[in-house]
């Protein structure tokens, strides 16, 4: 071989070298621990990898993701974030309360983004929003402190009723908090509550059977996460005891229940996954505030409310922000 044939020959390969590394470097991989189902979890992917992309991440291209269902057994999650930070990912998403408190509990050096609907102070997660502590930091999405505005518009709706049902999982993180709002609320006007508990499939078809026989006018379903997963079951319930119900999140009223006042998930998993990227970036959790999900909605089923035979007035729909029909 002549002498500039081999230089070329040598000086190519050298060029490619450099690339080939490149495409063996592995890329990172970031867990998702999830009280949800997968199905549940799937509807919420595209705004968590829009925030994601914000930060220039793109799964499959130079990103992989695991996930962990728990599919609302919460029981489950620990098992499940120990399985999780086996794998060792550059970070982990934990979405849910259950969710982040078992990734907290699995790990303190992993870099954490969480996203709660519960204050997460008073669920033990931070100890300060503007200076998060050690690994963790998130996005909280207001699910309490929404009650009396949930309360206004069920009394605004469905005047004439004299007892109004609540929901509640005893359970849940931060409930007593959600009660007790509520509960200020009514007094503030008037009203009188009657709460019913449920942990169970079988205990909330005994909840509804309970608020049939005290005869409540209308129903307010607490956040949960466990009440999320069994959507479909209290939307039936609410249709086949004619029980004008508010949920805590939209998904309820696209199952057909009458109508939601929450902040937007979709807009909480955008800004989870724009946290997930910032982290992957190397800034320390420390360093990133917990932000809060500031985009609350007012959904309404018209379908659903034209079978409870309730009109909606023009001052009333002039705040909605979207109608289902």
């Amino acid at each position: 071989m002549r002498r500039r044939d081999f230089l070329a020959v040598v000086g190519g390969a050298a060029a490619a070298w450099p690339v080939a590394a490149r495409a063996q470097q592995p890329m990172p991989v970031i867990g998702v621990l999830t009280s949800l189902r997968a199905a549940d979890q799937a509807l919420r992917g595209p705004a968590f990898a829009k925030g994601l992309a914000e930060i220039d991440y793109v799964e499959g291209r130079n990103l992989t993701i695991e996930y962990r269902y728990a599919d609302g057994q919460f029981e489950r999650l620990p098992s499940l974030a120990a399985d999780l930070v086996g794998r060792q990912p550059a970070v982990i998403a934990a979405i849910s309360p259950p969710a982040a408190l078992a990734a907290k509990a699995a790990t303190s050096s992993i870099p954490i983004a969480f996203m709660v609907g519960l204050d997460p102070i008073r669920t033990g997660l931070v100890a300060s929003l503007s200076r998060p502590e050690a690994n963790l930091t998130g996005t909280y999405i207001r699910i309490q402190d929404l009650g009396a505005k949930r309360l206004g518009l069920l009394r605004e709706l469905v005047p004439g009723a004299a007892l109004i049902g609540a929901l509640a999982h005893p359970g849940g993180t931060d409930i007593a908090s959600q009660l007790n709002e509520l509960q200020s609320a009514a007094h503030a006007v008037g009203q009188q509550i009657f709460v019913a508990n449920a942990s169970s499939e079988s205990e909330i078809n005994a909840a509804f059977a309970a608020l049939v026989e005290r005869r409540v006018g209308a129903l307010i379903v607490l956040g949960d996460v466990f009440f999320f997963t069994q959507r479909r079951q209290i939307v039936a319930l609410a249709a086949r005891y004619r029980i004008p119900t508010i949920y805590h999140q939209r998904d309820f009223v696209e199952a057909g229940g009458l109508m939601s006042y929450a902040t937007s998930v979709l807009d909480g998993f955008r800004l989870t996954g724009n946290y997930v990227g910032r982290l992957l970036k190397g800034i320390k959790p420390g360093d990133l505030p917990v932000q809060q999900a500031s985009k609350v909605e007012f959904v309404v089923n018209l379908k659903t409310a034209k079978a409870l035979d309730l009109e909606l007035h023009p001052q009333l729909l002039a705040t909605v922000d979207e109608v289902i029909e």
